[in-house]
């Protein structure tokens, strides 16, 4: 995918790379389709051969979650061709797992932590961004809701630990540590000062497994994006990402506790 291992200088710096266009394209199709195909084509055929409660909802759950680990996969992978090792120091500073920096004076963390607040309130507004029509059988909130979904989730505890599953690999060890984590640091060299915009682009685009939140999805270049960007940190797109599953939690929770 258009990348080399770069040896380490003696200082022991971690150098990143940069990507051309097309290794940036491999990337994002490496995690794109992938997740296109398990729910457009797999989840459905896996459903018709099942008994019990929204058998599509639960093939869904099951296939989306394999691939959001398979991109955790990927990027470990990518890293390790790249940088030669997956010791932590190395990854943390090739997926820029870091306290926020200012760029001007190299300082870290602190203060900087409260860009958050801004984040996550434009993160928790695009949920107000009017969205396309959602397929009855796939839209989550109302499955939640109904009687199937009750049915699948009082009381099951394994369901939610899939869940869980999910929504880590969603928010923390899948996408945001593909795209804000790994295509990021890296895009800079074909896109110039414009790579937050062209990663929020290739983030919203990747949904093909949710065709209906790309119009969403595109505002999340600055809540997730732009700052990750700004400061040198993955880990302020890990947390306003992580708000969503931690609201999805919230909402599934009473329904397992009360089955």
């Amino acid at each position: 995918m258009s990348t080399t291992t770069v040896p380490r200088p003696a200082s022991g710096e971690v150098v990143i790379p940069q990507l051309r266009r097309r290794g940036v394209l491999a990337v994002w199709a490496a995690a794109a389709v992938p997740m296109g195909v398990l729910a457009w084509v797999v989840a459905p055929l896996v459903a018709d051969h099942l008994d019990g409660p929204a058998p599509l909802a639960r093939t869904l759950i099951v296939c989306l979650t394999a691939g959001l680990v398979w991109q955790f996969v990927l990027v470990a992978v990518l890293v390790r061709r790249e940088q030669g090792t997956l010791r932590w120091p190395v990854v943390r500073e090739a997926l820029w797992l870091r306290a926020p920096r200012n760029s001007r004076t190299g300082r870290r963390g602190g203060r900087l932590w409260l860009v958050l607040i801004p984040a996550v309130a434009w993160f928790a507004a695009e949920q107000f961004v009017p969205a396309l029509p959602v397929p009855a059988a796939r839209d989550f909130g109302a499955f939640m809701g109904s009687d199937a979904g009750a049915a699948l989730l009082g009381g099951s505890w394994g369901w939610l630990a899939v869940l869980v599953v999910l929504w880590v690999f969603n928010t923390v060890l899948g996408e945001e540590l593909l795209f804000r984590g790994y295509l990021l640091p890296r895009m800079s060299g074909a896109f110039g000062r414009y790579d937050w915009v062209v990663n929020g682009l290739l983030f919203a685009c990747y949904h093909v497994h949710l065709p209906w939140v790309i119009p969403s999805a595109l505002l999340d270049m600055v809540a997730l994006a732009l700052p990750s960007r700004r400061y040198r940190s993955a880990l302020i797109g890990i947390a306003v990402h992580s708000a969503q599953s931690v609201f999805l939690l919230a909402l599934v929770l009473p329904i397992v506790l009360h089955g």
